[in-house]
Formats: C-alpha cells, structure tokens, sequence
C-alpha cells in the first residue's frame, strides 16, 4: 500500500501517519522530518531550508522535489506512507511521474480536514523532542512527565514553525495551495476525505472506515 496524507499543519498528519504505519506494516516518510534533518546539518542547503521552515513560508517545489525522490528511488517494495507531501500540483504532478517510473503508484490520497479554529488550539499545545523529534501536547498527547520525552527525557520545546505567527502564515499558505491538489487527486479518484477535528483515536478509527470501505484491511 502506498498512500499520501494531505491535511493543513496541524491537522495530526504525522500522529496518523504512524498509527497507519504500524497497522498496515509501512513506511513513514514525513516530508518536515526530512527537511528539519536537513537544516540541523548546517549545509547550503540546510540554512536555505532554515530560512524557510522558521518563517512559516514552504519549501520550494524543486528543493523539496528532489528530496522526495531521492528517499523514494531506495526504496525496494516497501509500502509507505507520505506525511506532508505532495503540497502543491507541480508537486503532485513530479510524484506521479516518481511513482509511474517506479511502477508503484498511489493507493489512496487521505485528506485531514480540520477546522481553523481547532488548529490554533492544537498549536497553543504542541510540544516537540528536540532529540527525537516525538510530538506531545499538553492536553490531548501530555508526556508521561510534564515537558519531559518519554522516550529519551529530553526537555520539550515549541519549535519555531509552531509560533503563533508562523503558524498563522503556514495556515494561510495551505489554504491557497490545497484547492487545485486536492481536485487533482479527486479527479483521478484517488482522494479519501476524513474530518479530523476530533480526538486521536476518533481519526484514526475514521481512517480506518474508508481504508476498509476501499476494500483494505490491517
């Protein structure tokens, strides 16, 4: 199975990306792990995706491109999961064109829709691992000791694109971009719409509803 999750930041992408993962035996390529590995490297190319990712502003379509396609030429046939990518149609367009060349393309395109307002307050909480990259939030995710990682105790921290100012602009920016891609994907019948307002396990239980109504089953 080889599937994309589309949703605004926020929206729970990667929590849900790992939860479909271990179900279905997956691999989780999240497109803002890999850009934040890369700009912890220090490289040209890391302080230009630096300057990006702390301003709330999106990567460009080439840079970020030619990341994705690098990750997804090593697979062998392993199925997976995109978490944040594609985000734009140039995008959606070089995907497809990867995945035909590798004759392996998309099952299903997961949409999380989330109301605006729930998404501000998802981010007042939102915790990152500096060290592992775990996310937590305080109400709905809290660490098993407050502002501590479970998996590691490093002390949690707000990362820069979740400050209520970036956040503000990325959501702006994923408003003006998602309408053209997510036709794009419904006009090729791919496209699953999932509301992804409510808890965690609510989600997850609706993603799995419209997986198995495709006919897919853990």
């Amino acid at each position: 199975m080889r599937l994309a999750l589309l949703g605004p930041p926020g929206a729970g992408k990667g929590t849900q990306a790992a939860r479909i993962c271990e179900a279905f035996g997956l691999l989780h390529l999240s497109s803002g792990d890999l850009l934040r590995a890369e700009k912890l490297k220090n490289t040209a190319m890391g302080k230009k995706i630096r300057d990006y990712i702390d301003n709330g502003r999106f990567v460009p379509d080439e840079l970020m491109i030619g990341i994705m396609r690098s990750k997804l030429v090593s697979l062998v046939r392993q199925g997976f999961v995109l978490d944040g990518f594609p985000r734009t149609i140039s995008q959606a367009k070089a995907l497809t064109e990867m995945l035909a060349a590798l004759e392996r393309p998309l099952t299903q395109v997961i949409n999380l829709a989330v109301d605006p307002a729930v998404l501000t307050r998802r981010f007042e909480g939102r915790r990152v691992c500096p060290v592992c990259l775990s996310v937590y939030h305080v109400d709905l995710m809290p660490p098993q000791t407050d502002g501590i990682c479970d998996i590691d105790g490093a002390a949690l921290v707000i990362r820069p694109d979740d400050m209520p100012a970036v956040v503000r602009t990325r959501i702006e920016t994923y408003h003006q971009t998602i309408s053209p891609l997510l036709a794009y994907y419904r006009e090729a019948g791919l496209l699953l719409d999932v509301d992804a307002s409510g808890g965690v396990d609510q989600v997850w239980m609706a993603i799995e509803a419209r997986l198995a109504r495709q006919g897919v089953k853990g």
